[in-house]
């Protein structure tokens, strides 16, 4: 019995290779059946709601957190990947700051999201009028992600308009969605 347990100790225990390997299986796994859990809660939601626009963007950052914070607790875990972090620590301002520099679009799309959906301009299901390359386009919001709205036009063409277009432009609701 003792070999046994030492046998499985060996196998998940986060100081080998084959054990942090299972670990990252299994922290991947249980996360994503939490994200499927969350996904599934949400479609049972978005059946008694008028409108999802909240629940669809709260939704999609809780999936994204569940995976982040899967991974901190397994690099927490994992000792050898605790010692990289305390050691990429001393760094993190000047990798922040130039992250930040890079992905300046992807964030201002990222609290551009927030703020359509906070101050409820537009809602899942508004039909809108906004200023496109091609000339005024009438179109119905179908979503709003994280970093993109997602917009039908009269033609049923898909129309992607970054979060901080929406946010910086003239948007004329020609229709309000129910709720």
């Amino acid at each position: 019995m003792d070999h046994l347990r030492n046998v499985s100790a060996g196998w998940l225990s986060p100081d080998s290779w084959v054990g942090a390997a299972l670990l990252a299986v299994l922290f991947f796994v249980l996360a994503s059946v939490v994200v499927l859990l969350i996904r599934g809660g949400t479609r049972r939601v978005e059946r008694h709601l008028s409108d999802v626009t909240a629940l669809q963007f709260v939704s999609a950052l809780a999936q994204l957190l569940t995976y982040l914070v899967g991974f901190v607790l397994y690099a927490h875990l994992v000792p050898p990947l605790r010692a990289l972090g305390t050691a990429l620590l001393a760094g993190v301002s000047v990798v922040s700051v130039v992250v930040g520099l890079a992905a300046q679009s992807t964030l201002g799309n990222l609290i551009a999201g927030f703020s359509l959906v906070l101050y409820r301009q537009i809602r899942v299901g508004d039909s809108i009028c906004l200023n496109a390359p091609k000339g005024v386009v009438t179109a119905r919001v179908e979503a709003i992600s994280l970093g993109f709205t997602v917009l039908r036009d009269e033609l049923q063409h898909e129309v992607i308009v970054p979060n901080s277009v929406m946010m910086n432009s003239t948007v004329i609701r020609v229709g309000r969605a129910a709720g």
